[in-house]
């Protein structure tokens, strides 16, 4: 998943104020660069914060935009999404009763006012962004936008969740109030950043990790081709890996190639080690998410990965729930590893396991 982090904030830091009305801050050709934004991304995120204080409806403006997307099969609205720690939604919010999306709250406690307005993902654990993102890329989301409010702006940056950060300044605005929420990213100068003026506005763009998808695609279709060498079986997914050194040396491997109880990412880690190749920093590129757990081997391939300090894993298709209730892309977050999913390559992934149900 692309996370699109976006934010206006006055002169002097603050993305709102103290007093009951809503303090507008961007000016209306930098709403407008906003709209554009929101339209490139298939689901935005607010907290319940923001939708109790402003209550915004988190719609596209672009009615060209929303046709299209019906034209698509998909609903005319991107996907709505808000995380709450206390609970408090109305059902009257206009994130429930406006436009035409898919709604998600993420939750720790049940919410049985609102679960026939959206699909509630309950989380007994503190809700974070590497949860967030992990659960919305399940449900098809590749590209989501983060509008604030600041906690969660912060939350994505500190985890390292976000990808690119758009800040917008008007700095003809200085309410001086101390009541209000403050957001200052404190990115150093050294990270990659372009700066315009939009419509009064001093827009910056930082790239906090540059996009690695045409690269990824490619070393992405190859473990899926290697995936096709599999022999089927009843008890086990056939996939494909391929590493991918820090030096650039690759090697690849499939389910079962020399041993009947190794996973692709064992075959190619394996082949790696043989030759001498130091997979710290390392890119592992698998047609399937990693597993989590294993009853044949002593270490899961997330396990594996994680030790010998790989970078980056990238893989096209979750594992199914058909035998065990896989969490590898989590494992490896909270581990500090980059992951990159890519759904629009998971056919190919099910055509080499077509001798399982679906």
């Amino acid at each position: 998943m692309r996370v699109t982090l976006s934010a206006a904030v006055t002169a002097d830091g603050y993305m709102d104020d103290d007093s009951p009305r809503r303090l507008i801050i961007s000016t209306p050709g930098d709403w407008e660069a906003v709209y554009r934004l929101r339209a490139a991304h298939d689901a935005i995120l607010v907290g319940a914060e923001t939708l109790r204080r402003d209550d915004p409806s988190l719609l596209l403006r672009d009615e060209a935009v929303r046709m299209r997307r019906a034209r698509e099969g998909r609903r005319p609205d991107i996907a709505k999404v808000t995380l709450t720690h206390s609970g408090r939604l109305s059902p009257q919010l206009r994130f429930f009763t406006a436009g035409d999306a898919d709604r998600y709250v993420f939750s720790q406690r049940n919410l049985p006012e609102i679960q026939n307005l959206a699909n509630v993902i309950y989380s007994e654990a503190p809700i974070n962004a590497k949860h967030i993102v992990t659960e919305l890329e399940k449900r098809g989301v590749e590209h989501l936008m983060v509008e604030g409010g600041a906690k969660i702006l912060r939350m994505f940056l500190d985890e390292g969740m976000a990808d690119t950060l758009r800040l917008a300044v008007n700095p003809n605005l200085r309410p001086g109030t101390r009541g209000g929420a403050r957001f200052e990213p404190g990115l150093p100068d050294s990270i990659p950043h372009t700066r315009e003026i939009v419509d009064g506005m001093e827009v910056t763009i930082w790239t906090l990790h540059p996009d690695t998808t045409a690269r990824d695609f490619g070393f992405l279709q190859r473990a899926i081709d290697e995936g096709r060498k599999c022999t089927p079986g009843p008890t086990s997914y056939s996939v494909g890996a391929v590493v991918v050194t820090a030096d650039g040396r690759i090697f690849a491997g499939y389910t079962h190639e020399t041993s009947p109880t190794h996973h692709a990412e064992q075959e190619a880690i394996a082949k790696a080690l043989a030759a001498g190749a130091a997979l710290r920093g390392a890119a592992m590129y698998s047609s399937m998410e990693p597993c989590s757990q294993r009853a044949s081997e002593p270490e899961s391939c997330t396990q594996l990965i994680i030790r010998h300090g790989f970078a980056r894993v990238v893989f096209a298709l979750y594992e199914p729930d058909c035998f065990v209730c896989c969490r590898g892309a989590l494992t490896l977050r909270e581990a500090g590893i980059d992951v990159r999913v890519y759904p629009s390559l998971a056919a190919g992934v099910w055509e080499a396991n077509a001798h399982l149900k679906r």
